[in-house]
């Protein structure tokens, strides 16, 4: 059985910076859990990430994320390159479904297992099957409004879950 689902968007604006993540799980075509956590803080509440994908995988990866920031010493970007080449060579690793998303104060990146390691250009970064249509609808607020970080997540999220049936609107927003 396939698991789908998933939006997860990342917005710096206006010096902060969030990440928002609808609680959908779907199993085939029932959804089974609405209200999931798919976004959370890492290192001493420094880094959140979120992440789209088999849960179990991108709670490895997370946990995986964490332990390259402890041997690091927080450096976001050391870790994630190191992450990402570890997911993609590690015999175990490269078989893990997922993509993540991780920002601290200064830098985002776009994490995967094809070992990239993607950091926007305009600060936005949207993964999962509402990822498209939820960064979109950020960029688009973004250019065309005053709103700040926090509310245009909400807004993008809940226009990409009008859009996506495997995105609620029950959406988890975490902000540096």
């Amino acid at each position: 059985m396939k698991t789908r689902g998933t939006t997860i968007l990342a917005i710096r604006h206006k010096g902060h910076t969030v990440i928002a993540g609808d609680g959908q799980v779907t199993l085939q075509s029932s959804i089974i859990k609405h209200h999931a956590r798919k976004v959370r803080r890492i290192f001493n509440d420094k880094i959140i990430v979120g992440f789209a994908g088999t849960a179990a995988d991108a709670l490895n990866l997370s946990e995986q994320l964490e332990a390259k920031l402890e041997r690091y010493n927080g450096n976001l970007m050391r870790a994630a390159v190191e992450l990402a080449r570890d997911w993609r060579t590690d015999k175990y690793l490269r078989r893990l479904e997922a993509v993540m998303v991780a920002v601290d104060d200064t830098r985002m990146f776009l994490i995967s297992g094809n070992g990239d390691v993607i950091e926007p250009d305009d600060g936005l970064i949207g993964i999962g099957s509402g990822g498209v249509a939820a960064q979109a609808a950020a960029a688009a607020l973004v250019n065309n409004t005053d709103l700040e970080a926090r509310r245009i997540a909400e807004e993008a999220m809940t226009i990409a879950a009008s859009l996506c049936i495997y995105t609620n609107q029950q959406i988890t927003v975490e902000e540096l």
